[in-house]
Protein backbone atom coordinates (compact mmCIF):
# COMPACT_ATOMS: atom_id res chain seq x y z
CA UNK A 1 0.00 0.00 0.00
CA UNK A 2 2.62 2.49 1.14
CA UNK A 3 4.21 1.76 -2.90
CA UNK A 4 1.00 2.14 -4.11
CA UNK A 5 0.91 5.80 -2.35
CA UNK A 6 4.60 6.53 -3.21
CA UNK A 7 4.13 5.62 -6.82
CA UNK A 8 0.63 7.55 -7.23
CA UNK A 9 2.49 10.58 -5.64
CA UNK A 10 5.26 10.42 -8.32
CA UNK A 11 2.89 10.67 -10.73
CA UNK A 12 0.78 13.44 -9.74
CA UNK A 13 4.25 15.35 -9.52
CA UNK A 14 4.95 14.64 -12.90
CA UNK A 15 1.80 15.55 -14.59
CA UNK A 16 1.44 18.65 -12.46
CA UNK A 17 4.98 19.64 -13.34
CA UNK A 18 5.31 18.67 -17.11
CA UNK A 19 4.07 21.50 -19.76
CA UNK A 20 3.47 19.74 -23.39
CA UNK A 21 3.01 22.24 -26.53
CA UNK A 22 0.38 21.41 -28.45
CA UNK A 23 -0.80 22.81 -31.63
CA UNK A 24 0.69 23.87 -34.77
CA UNK A 25 4.35 23.69 -34.96
CA UNK A 26 5.09 24.54 -38.26
CA UNK A 27 3.62 27.00 -40.15
CA UNK A 28 2.78 26.46 -44.32
CA UNK A 29 4.69 29.02 -46.41
CA UNK A 30 1.25 31.04 -47.39
CA UNK A 31 0.59 31.82 -43.62
CA UNK A 32 4.15 32.75 -43.18
CA UNK A 33 3.58 35.28 -46.54
CA UNK A 34 0.39 36.41 -44.94
CA UNK A 35 1.68 37.00 -41.57
CA UNK A 36 5.28 39.19 -43.07
CA UNK A 37 2.23 41.96 -43.93
CA UNK A 38 1.77 43.25 -40.90
CA UNK A 39 5.04 42.16 -38.58
CA UNK A 40 3.16 43.95 -35.29
CA UNK A 41 1.18 41.51 -33.42
CA UNK A 42 -0.78 42.66 -30.13
CA UNK A 43 -2.88 40.37 -27.66
CA UNK A 44 -5.26 41.12 -24.75
CA UNK A 45 -6.16 38.64 -21.94
CA UNK A 46 -6.76 37.23 -18.40
CA UNK A 47 -5.63 34.36 -18.03
CA UNK A 48 -2.18 32.64 -16.78
CA UNK A 49 -2.79 29.93 -19.84
CA UNK A 50 -3.26 33.04 -22.44
CA UNK A 51 -0.38 34.19 -21.47
CA UNK A 52 1.91 31.52 -21.80
CA UNK A 53 -0.10 30.52 -24.84
CA UNK A 54 0.93 34.05 -26.47
CA UNK A 55 4.24 34.03 -25.40
CA UNK A 56 4.47 30.57 -26.89
CA UNK A 57 3.08 32.26 -30.10
CA UNK A 58 6.01 34.00 -30.46
CA UNK A 59 8.09 31.32 -30.31
CA UNK A 60 6.14 29.47 -32.75
CA UNK A 61 6.13 32.34 -35.36
CA UNK A 62 9.65 32.83 -34.75
CA UNK A 63 10.70 29.27 -35.15
CA UNK A 64 9.25 29.46 -38.62
CA UNK A 65 10.92 32.45 -40.16
CA UNK A 66 7.73 35.10 -39.11
CA UNK A 67 10.05 39.03 -38.89
CA UNK A 68 8.22 40.29 -35.98
CA UNK A 69 8.76 43.96 -35.48
CA UNK A 70 6.52 44.74 -32.31
CA UNK A 71 4.68 41.80 -30.08
CA UNK A 72 2.88 43.38 -26.68
CA UNK A 73 0.89 41.42 -24.30
CA UNK A 74 -1.76 43.49 -22.63
CA UNK A 75 -2.94 42.00 -19.19
CA UNK A 76 -6.22 42.88 -17.67
CA UNK A 77 -8.13 40.85 -15.49
CA UNK A 78 -6.95 38.54 -12.36
CA UNK A 79 -4.16 37.50 -14.00
CA UNK A 80 -2.23 40.96 -13.18
CA UNK A 81 -2.01 38.85 -9.23
CA UNK A 82 0.04 36.93 -10.67
CA UNK A 83 2.68 39.22 -12.53
CA UNK A 84 4.15 39.94 -9.22
CA UNK A 85 8.20 39.46 -7.99
CA UNK A 86 9.11 35.92 -7.66
CA UNK A 87 6.21 34.27 -9.40
CA UNK A 88 6.07 31.53 -11.75
CA UNK A 89 4.83 33.80 -14.35
CA UNK A 90 7.98 35.99 -13.60
CA UNK A 91 11.00 32.91 -14.45
CA UNK A 92 8.75 32.06 -17.84
CA UNK A 93 8.52 35.30 -19.32
CA UNK A 94 12.32 35.67 -18.30
CA UNK A 95 13.34 34.16 -21.96
CA UNK A 96 10.82 36.96 -23.15
CA UNK A 97 12.43 39.75 -21.18
CA UNK A 98 13.56 42.68 -24.33
CA UNK A 99 11.31 40.62 -27.19
CA UNK A 100 8.13 41.19 -25.89
CA UNK A 101 6.07 43.84 -24.32
CA UNK A 102 4.43 43.01 -21.80
CA UNK A 103 1.51 46.08 -20.67
CA UNK A 104 -0.70 45.87 -17.25
CA UNK A 105 -3.67 47.32 -16.63
CA UNK A 106 -3.72 49.75 -13.80
CA UNK A 107 -7.49 49.42 -13.48
CA UNK A 108 -6.89 45.64 -12.74
CA UNK A 109 -4.38 46.52 -10.57
CA UNK A 110 -6.15 48.63 -8.08
CA UNK A 111 -8.86 46.64 -8.30
CA UNK A 112 -6.67 43.69 -7.66
CA UNK A 113 -4.65 45.37 -4.89
CA UNK A 114 -1.71 45.37 -6.87
CA UNK A 115 1.06 47.90 -6.36
CA UNK A 116 3.19 48.59 -9.53
CA UNK A 117 6.76 48.30 -7.67
CA UNK A 118 5.28 44.46 -6.95
CA UNK A 119 5.38 43.73 -10.70
CA UNK A 120 8.48 42.26 -11.47
CA UNK A 121 10.42 43.43 -14.34
CA UNK A 122 9.88 44.50 -17.44
CA UNK A 123 6.44 45.33 -17.58
CA UNK A 124 4.73 48.31 -18.33
CA UNK A 125 1.68 49.90 -16.46
CA UNK A 126 -0.68 51.31 -18.93
CA UNK A 127 -4.19 53.35 -17.74
CA UNK A 128 -6.53 51.25 -19.45
CA UNK A 129 -6.42 47.70 -21.11
CA UNK A 130 -9.18 48.92 -23.63
CA UNK A 131 -7.39 52.07 -24.69
CA UNK A 132 -4.19 50.90 -24.99
CA UNK A 133 -5.52 47.77 -27.18
CA UNK A 134 -7.42 50.69 -29.54
CA UNK A 135 -4.35 52.31 -29.90
CA UNK A 136 -2.56 49.50 -31.06
CA UNK A 137 -5.14 49.11 -33.83
CA UNK A 138 -5.06 52.95 -34.67
CA UNK A 139 -1.37 51.95 -35.53
CA UNK A 140 -1.78 48.72 -37.83
CA UNK A 141 -1.44 45.71 -35.60
CA UNK A 142 -3.01 42.55 -35.80
CA UNK A 143 -4.89 42.38 -32.93
CA UNK A 144 -6.42 39.25 -30.45
CA UNK A 145 -8.37 38.68 -27.50
CA UNK A 146 -8.37 36.30 -25.40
Amino acid sequence: MNNIFRVLLVVIVMVATTTEVYGQKKLDQQAITDLQKTPKYAFVLTTERHFKGVLSMYDLLIDNGVLIEDYEIVVKGKVVTQLVKNSELEEFFQKYKGKVKVSVCSVAMEKLGVAEETLFEGLNVTPTASVRMLQLQANGYNTLTY
